[in-house]
């Protein structure tokens, strides 16, 4: 290791160790991704519950959109068009949803009616966007028996030729950025229109690449360059955050591991946000992890211990969680299977927890995004506060009153209380006004308790914060 390599470690693990920073992210998203124990195994069910000891409160999940539509659909904007078939991906919502876990959606992989291949583009760029539209709009909230779904993302890793092809045209030349631009552009609108609640991810890139073609071996882009090479091509583009799997590299090297830019890791998602700003011309986007993990061994030889992948959990959240822009980790996978080459699940294929799991669990609690964080103008009464109500969204439908106590303390002191009536939203969420008024500065405890007509509840610890 270079002087210079030594330092920046040093530094790093300085600021793990220092005292939290005003500015770190409160809350976080915080779950996995395991489509075969969440969606299609016998012990689907069993392993969803684990989820939730784990304190999850997401889950996400790749919708093949080869599939879901394996023959073109008569009506490709309608989610009820025969030609789909949703019934897994529905059955992984409702029951996610029915644990109080909110879902996130990525779609990839192109039918052999819409492109020549599951990782090239849509020879019509409408289809994407209507299959976008689609599953947004079965999605939406207004389509009873079918629960609101909040984030989305559109393809998995563009930056590695395996999900998206080419990468480079044949005299070099980088294609890969501008071609996803195109297929955002046309599947964030579909979403948008299916669902204009939903909040959706531009990226989802891998944490690695070469950024030159290289003969024997699949091309790549690094995900630095591909960001600033996506922006160039589409500077414009809307996106409500930014989606990155911030691998180390190998996996068996510990989050606090230092690569060289523009790839991005853990200890350069920093600089990534910085740039993302400049590229996109925006301020503090906001960056979700939707892809991490350690593998362990003897699962894989080249894995970490056990004991090494629950410190190495508990060192990247302490990472992220001192990166405001970072509102959500995901853990891929929740559970070793013999089918799947990488082995980073927080159990063994024989349902055994490994040490991690507890770690997951102990981390993620406190940042439970669904105790959410949030400021409030200063000086103004009977501020307007949303609070997730998912589980009884799905268990008793948008629209539905719901009766709730909410109680407001600051240092302890309880300064109101009250037991109205609302209606849950089409999102899943209620809308409260408490009936008090923040002042500058000044922190709440926000408590609240929500209940359906079936005896139904759940229960959120809000933090208000009074602002300017």
């Amino acid at each position: 290791m270079t002087r210079l390599s030594r330092l920046a470690l040093l530094l790093v693990l300085a600021a793990l160790v220092a005292p939290a920073a005003a500015s770190a992210a409160p809350r976080m998203w915080m779950g996995f991704q395991d489509d075969p124990y969440f969606r299609w195994l016998p012990e689907r069910f069993f392993m969803r519950d684990r989820a939730v000891h784990a304190n999850a409160t997401i889950m996400k999940t790749t919708v093949y959109w080869f599939n879901t539509a394996p023959r073109r659909p008569a009506n490709a904007t309608n989610p009820f068009d025969p030609a789909y078939r949703w019934e897994d991906l529905d059955e992984f919502v409702r029951q996610a949803e029915d644990r109080d876990i909110e879902v996130m959606l990525t779609i990839w992989g192109t039918p052999t009616w819409a492109g020549p291949a599951k990782n090239r583009l849509p020879r019509r760029l409408a289809d994407i966007q209507n299959f976008a539209r689609a599953l947004a709009n079965r999605y939406s909230g207004r389509n009873r028996g079918y629960p609101f779904v909040r984030f989305y993302s559109v393809w998995n890793e563009p930056n590695l030729n395996l999900f998206l092809t080419p990468q480079f045209d044949a005299k070099g030349r980088s294609v890969a950025p501008a071609n996803y631009a195109k297929l955002y552009r046309a599947a964030y609108t579909g979403f948008k229109q299916g669902s204009p609640r939903a909040q959706v991810a531009i990226g989802e890139t891998s944490a690695r690449g070469r950024d030159k073609k290289k003969a024997g071996v699949s091309d790549t882009h690094s995900p630095g360059k591909f960001a600033e090479l996506l922006a160039k091509a589409r500077p414009k583009l809307r996106f409500d955050a930014y989606a990155h799997h911030p691998y180390s590299s190998p996996a068996n090297q510990p989050p606090t591991q230092i690569v060289r830019w523009p790839n991005v890791s853990m200890t350069t998602l920093t600089k990534f946000g910085t740039q993302l700003d400049k590229w996109f011309g925006r301020k503090n986007t906001p960056i979700w992890l939707t892809e991490y993990g350690h593998e362990t061994r003897p699962e894989d030889p080249k894995g970490v211990t056990y004991a090494q992948q629950a410190a190495y959990i508990r060192t990247a959240v302490t990472m992220t969680r001192r990166n405001p822009r970072v509102g959500m980790l995901i853990w891929f996978a929740i559970r070793d299977n013999p089918v799947n080459a990488w082995q980073s699940g927080l159990m063994t294929q024989f349902g055994l927890e490994k040490p991690a799991f507890d770690t997951f669990s102990l981390v993620a609690k406190p940042l439970d995004a669904r105790n959410a964080f949030v400021t409030v103008k200063g000086g103004v009464a009977n501020p307007v506060v949303r609070v997730p109500t998912t589980k009884l969204a799905y268990r008793s439908g948008a629209g539905s009153r719901v009766g709730l106590t909410y109680k407001v303390f600051q240092r302890g002191r309880l300064l109101v209380v009250e037991q109205p009536v609302t209606t849950i939203g089409i999102d899943g969420w209620i809308t409260i006004r408490p009936r008090f008024t923040p002042a500058r500065g000044v922190t709440y405890t926000l408590e609240v308790e929500v209940g359906d007509v079936n005896g139904n509840k759940v229960q959120r610890k809000l933090t208000l914060v009074g602002v300017k």
